[in-house]
């Protein structure tokens, strides 16, 4: 028997497909092809898996895999806000709030409060969790811009400082991935894949 909360979240299910449309600026590693939310959130996951042990705090791994296939979700109706974007701020914007609202919102009502609590937390990126969950969505993109010669950097003309502001935040879930990720920082001005 077909049940009112299985008929929502297969509605859901349905809606979520929009991510694999929803086109970032960075590219697949060492490719030209862009890479999509719903691949860029598989990757996090992933990464999740493979990373949590150099986690600075014990951590809610499930609860971390659910806030980074989450967290973009929002795009599906906001759109992607590049991170190095000039004109537009890359934080959590009313936009994200409603439409956060309205796609967690054809869930039933207790896993829409759920997903959209989570999200949230995400967004916040105050505990533990979240501070993992958002070193993850950092570190991904840093990889994939030094696997293409500067990727983002090189093509929008992005300076040493604002990577390293941007890219920083890792810290806050991993010493340890922000000094692997801080000397490829560095090693990419010596390559000249970023300009200081």
């Amino acid at each position: 028997m077909q049940t009112e909360n299985l008929l929502k979240q297969v509605a859901f299910i349905k809606e979520i497909d929009k991510l694999k449309y929803i086109q970032r600026k960075t590219k697949l590693f060492n490719s030209d092809r862009h890479e999509n939310d719903a691949e860029h959130s598989w990757h996090l996951a992933m990464m999740t898996i493979v990373l949590a042990e150099h986690s600075d705090k014990p951590i809610d791994v499930l609860k971390v895999l659910k806030m980074v296939l989450m967290h973009d979700i929002v795009e599906i109706d906001a759109g992607d806000t590049f991170i190095y974007d000039t004109q537009k701020n890359h934080t959590n914007t009313d936009e994200e709030l409603i439409a956060a609202k309205r796609i967690f919102g054809l869930l039933p009502k207790e896993q829409a409060e759920e997903f959209i609590a989570i999200w949230q937390e995400f967004e916040e990126g105050i505990t533990d969790e979240a501070k993992f969950a958002k070193s993850m969505d950092r570190f991904e993109p840093l990889l994939q811009n030094v696997s293409n010669n500067g990727g983002t950097w090189a093509e929008f003309n992005v300076p040493y400082q604002k990577v390293y502001d941007k890219k920083k935040a890792i810290k806050d879930g991993s010493a340890t991935i922000w000094e692997y990720a801080e000397d490829l920082i560095n090693k990419s001005v010596e390559k000249g894949i970023l300009k200081k």
